[in-house]
């Protein structure tokens, strides 16, 4: 809904807005070798704010150098844990400190409302401090054969990690990928979403500032099919993480295997969330508003499927639709938005045409179009199709925005087979008070996640990945630890050696 007490819709504009983005490469911010740039559009006005250094070939050759020198020749990757975990608590904390800032621009740059911005900029400090704790106090497995052998785990940092983020929550997921990465001695080269580049640009003076050594991180602005496609092919970056859609998964893994890269890609979602007769149909409700409407809907884990049984189907659409219409979509710097702008107008125009297509599979109850006093900029009304069939495009496709269907079952097992029914298999929400169900559909259910009666709530010691078409390997905890590592098995023999003897017998003996 709108508030009519607010008046007509203006863009906030932050103060001390840069007119151009660098590439942060060896310490220095710089242009691209060849001048070249892209236009970054303000999510409410659609106009160009900023234009971004454009990152090719060549830009990510030098940044790649630049990371690989920092990890041969300086000290980061030799540093004792409990110092690199000391530099990794001063980002956090600046990170704290600044966290109205970085909230206000990421709102700006990505249109997500203010106050789930704050959330994510207090989210991306927590990152750090969960892996600076984690590194020093990471056990490793050691084996002991009494009287003859000792065996032991020895992690070392692997390299050059590219990493690539979407511009959904950008700053929180680069923090995801940065910690990590850092935390165990590599060197970086981010290439950031070229829809949303403003909060990663402020990576650079937050680790100055922290001290982290020169080259040890590296900024690579630029489009994905280039400065993207460039750090994937580069033979001197052994690690990629990705988070982004599938189709962009399938083709990183093609491009990444013929030089056998470590991967790890966490990717699109169409996620289920199943309402069982027996639910809490009031927390059920308020979950799966907030699991898809919140950050805009432009988020994987979105509950974008909502599963139904029959005996409660048309009370819960009913509520659920009432709900939806009183969601408050606002501009995004407004404290009192709970939708705020889509990211850019490709995506508006995406979202848009999956609305039109509902209305042709399913049966609208709410939303529908775009929102009534905005009749500029990249907003949405959130909408809810009910009755909306297993064939269907929306049930099946991913449509990363503030659309969700629901959809009515009889049986456990028609449950099951609608929850599993689709390529993706992220994550799924399961809403029932019968102890033995929740355990048994979460056992069967495809996804690398499930919540049992709760919304997307995670421990970061958890892995987060997906199964199916939502991903490759998962990150988390010692998760993450793993894939940022080389583990080298040391094998130390007691007392003489115990192998067999070959070569010692006289010729006469043969």
């Amino acid at each position: 809904m709108t508030d009519p007490t607010r008046g007509p819709v203006t863009g906030h504009v932050p103060a001390d807005l840069p007119e151009r983005i660098q590439h942060y490469i060896d310490g220095e911010l710089v242009d691209s070798l060849d001048g070249a740039t892209f236009e970054v559009l303000d999510p409410v006005s659609n106009q160009t704010y900023l234009h971004a250094a454009s990152g090719s070939r060549a830009d990510v050759d030098r940044a790649v150098a630049a990371a690989r020198r920092a990890f041969t020749e300086g000290p980061w990757p030799g540093m004792l844990p409990r110092e690199r975990s000391r530099i990794l608590h001063r980002i956090a904390d600046i990170v704290e400190s600044r966290d109205a800032r970085l909230a206000e621009l990421e709102s700006f740059d990505s249109g997500l409302p203010i106050t789930q911005a704050l959330g994510q900029a207090r989210r991306a400090a927590e990152n750090f401090r969960f892996f600076a704790d984690l590194v020093v106090a990471q056990a490793d497995d050691t084996y002991k054969v009494p009287g003859r052998q000792v065996n032991y785990v020895n992690r070392k940092p692997i390299g050059v990690a590219g990493l690539i983020t979407p511009w959904n929550t950008p700053f929180m997921l680069e923090s995801w990928k940065l910690g990590p990465a850092l935390a165990t001695g590599n060197t970086v080269v981010l290439k950031p979403a070229e829809f949303t580049p403003l909060s990663a640009s402020l990576w650079a003076e937050i680790f100055e500032e922290a001290g982290l050594p020169q080259g040890v991180f590296n900024l690579v602005n630029g489009l994905g099919e280039e400065a993207g496609d460039a750090l994937v092919k580069h033979p001197d970056v052994p690690l990629i993480s990705f988070t982004g859609e599938s189709s962009t998964g399938q083709l990183i893994f093609a491009n990444a295997a013929p030089y056998l890269k470590g991967l790890s890609m966490e990717l699109g979602g169409k996620s289920p969330a199943v309402v069982f007769a027996d639910a809490d149909l009031d927390a059920a409700i308020d979950a799966t508003i907030f699991g898809v409407f919140s950050l805009n809907g432009e988020r994987c884990t979105a509950g974008s499927r909502i599963l139904v049984q029959r005996e409660v189907y048309d009370e819960f659409v009913e509520r659920y639709a009432a709900q939806a219409q009183r969601v408050v979509v606002g501009h995004p710097h407004d404290e009192r938005t709970e939708v705020g702008a889509l990211v850019h107008p490709e995506h508006h125009d995406k979202v848009m045409g999956y609305i039109e297509l509902g209305k042709t599979e399913g049966r609208l109850v709410a939303g529908g179009g775009r929102p009534e006093g905005f009749e500029t900029g990249n907003f949405v009304a959130p909408t809810v199709f009910a009755d909306v069939p297993r064939d269907a495009r929306i049930f099946q496709e991913e449509i990363f925005g503030p659309v969700v269907a629901i959809t009515p079952f009889d049986t456990e097992e028609e449950a099951l087979e609608l929850a599993n029914g689709v390529k993706y298999g992220l994550a799924a929400y399961i809403w029932t008070n019968d102890l033995r169900r929740a355990h048994t559909f979460a056992q069967s259910v495809e996804a690398g996640m499930v919540w049992l009666n709760s919304n997307n709530v995670r421990d970061l010691r958890t892995p987060f990945g997906g199964v199916k078409a939502s991903g490759l390997g998962h990150e988390g905890g010692y998760r993450s630890i793993d894939f940022y590592t080389d583990q080298q098995a040391v094998h130390i023999t007691l007392g003489g050696a115990h192998h067999p003897t070959f070569g010692k017998r006289d010729a006469a003996d043969r």
